[in-house]
């Protein structure tokens, strides 16, 4: 199944031609002016050498975890210095710009973690809430309690690109399979993952996870990440990836801040589905609890 003919669920939008798309990663700070700057550079460059979708990580804006020094710093959306930045960049290089998530003021004692996709004329073409929240205490020692600061999102978001249609999510609902699997059902074939996976946990499950998720949903999956050691100590993992719909790692970032690109072409999500079908085959069922008498199933001949 080749062509700009192809469409992947009804009601999607036909498949377009190859495209090139670019992650930015990087190494956040506090500072939001400064983040901005470093992005900017990146995302200039990354246009220069041709990409039409470029994808910067999870918390481009700030790496501020501190809950009383993240609200002196957060806007609303509408009045976000960054989030004007980013539409004014998008615009100029008529590209579009997905920022993985900015910190906005969702009310009085809440944040929202929230991805932009910009169009090339600058316009929010779509937002996303991230909807799990980070609360874990590790093995190394370390605490992350997001729903301390942050107001989960409810919604699950796709939006049309020139050539496919994305599905968008934020670094920890990467462990929630059924969202991706939602996405891809509504249409999207490519889903973007920007991150900012902590050290430990990258090294355990990233490579692995991000290739499960394209492997379950023949879905082009790009993941955008922060790495290194941050300035308010926190180490992230790096490795920004982009994979094919097969698992194939297509581009690997290492930890420095830079550029990962590719080319995506649509076409190879209407292929690899054509030979793995498990979206079409997926049925529903009904789980059943177990019995009193301890066997879910009869056992024949009275079988121990």
């Amino acid at each position: 199944m080749t062509g700009s003919s192809d469409t992947l669920t009804p009601g999607a939008p036909p498949l377009g031609g190859p495209f090139r798309a670019a992650l930015i990663q990087m190494r956040t700070a506090k500072n939001v002016a400064t983040n901005v700057a470093a992005a900017s550079a990146l995302i200039r460059e990354a246009a220069a050498d041709g990409a039409s979708y470029i994808q910067t990580p999870e918390m481009t804006g700030t790496m501020e975890e501190n809950r009383e020094a993240l609200f002196r710093v957060l806007h609303a959306e509408e009045d976000d210095p960054a989030l004007a930045a980013f539409r004014a960049l998008a615009a100029e290089l008529k590209v579009h710009l997905h920022i993985g998530s900015l910190a906005v003021r969702a009310g009085e004692h809440r944040a929202a973690n929230r991805s932009y996709l910009l169009a090339p004329d600058g316009a929010i073409a779509a937002c996303y809430d991230k909807i799990h929240m980070f609360d874990v205490d590790l093995p190394n020692g370390d605490v992350y309690r997001e729903s301390a600061a942050y107001r989960p999102g409810e919604l699950a978001i796709v939006a049309d690109l020139p050539q496919i249609r994305l599905g968008l999510t934020i670094c920890y609902d990467l462990r929630f399979p059924a969202l991706f699997r939602a996405l891809a059902e509504a249409g999207a074939g490519m889903i973007a993952a920007p991150a900012a996976f902590t050290q430990s946990t990258g090294e355990a499950h990233w490579h692995v996870l991000l290739r499960a998720r394209a492997i379950e949903t023949g879905c082009y999956v790009l993941a955008a990440a922060q790495g290194g050691t941050h300035e308010n100590g926190r180490q992230t993992f790096g490795h920004s990836l982009i994979i094919d719909p097969w698992g194939t790692v297509l581009a690997e970032g290492g930890t420095e801040p830079g550029i990962i690109a590719a080319e995506i072409d649509p076409a190879t999500v209407a292929a690899v589905r054509g030979r793995i079908p498990s979206l079409s085959n997926g049925r529903r069922f009904e789980l059943v609890m177990p019995a009193d008498h301890g066997r879910l199933h009869l056992v024949p001949g009275g079988a121990a």
